[in-house]
């Protein structure tokens, strides 16, 4: 049996204000589960994690989380999860993530989203992984940070190339599409022992 698709999704673990976060959140759900593929993420059950989770479980596809145990009752490890992996630290949780997906995607989110997302595309650029790397820039959200990476690059700390790892879009299966064909570009190599 082929090996499923594994998609990394990093979002808040709160709503947010504009509906429209909470929306994108359950299409990115559903399009996993019609794609066939899995998900893997940070083991909440509130904000906008929970709703990426439901909306998966809920279209039959298998969801992993990956959640410290320091964090258990603040985001409310999910409980009806196909696997709920209860690690010691924040490290583990992200590269635990890691190792298993085929592509990552950062939703709206906070500071923790940030991390996620900074961090993955820092590994990426050092080799750890070649697997493609999505923002979701639902209403308008990122405007400024997608700005902010271009001014990065016309300042000359980050390379052309850095920069265009990171695909942006504002349509879930649109941008899926283009990471799932990315995904099928890579080498699969992975080496997060460095980290």
């Amino acid at each position: 049996m082929a090996k499923r698709f594994t998609l990394c999704v990093y979002c808040g673990s709160r709503l947010g204000d504009d509906p429209a976060h909470a929306h994108a959140a359950r299409a990115v759900g559903r399009e996993i589960a019609q794609r066939g593929w899995q998900l893997v993420y940070g083991g909440g059950n509130v904000g906008l994690m929970g709703i990426v989770a439901d909306a998966a479980l809920a279209g039959g596809a298998p969801v992993i989380g990956v959640i410290p145990r320091s964090l258990m009752e603040r985001e409310v490890g999910h409980p009806g999860l196909s696997e709920l992996l209860v690690v010691e630290t924040m490290h583990q949780r992200k590269q635990g993530m890691a190792e298993r997906a085929d592509a990552f995607l950062a939703l709206p989110g906070g500071i923790g989203t940030f991390e996620e997302l900074f961090e993955v595309w820092t590994w990426r650029q050092l080799g750890y992984h070649d697997q493609p790397i999505g923002l979701l820039n639902v209403g308008g959200y990122y405007n400024a940070l997608v700005a902010f990476m271009q001014q990065t690059v016309d300042a000359g700390f980050v390379s052309d190339g850095t920069r265009a790892m990171l695909e942006i879009g504002d349509e879930p299966s649109a941008l899926l599409d283009r990471l799932a064909a990315q995904a099928a570009l890579s080498g699969g190599r992975d080496d997060y022992s460095r980290t």
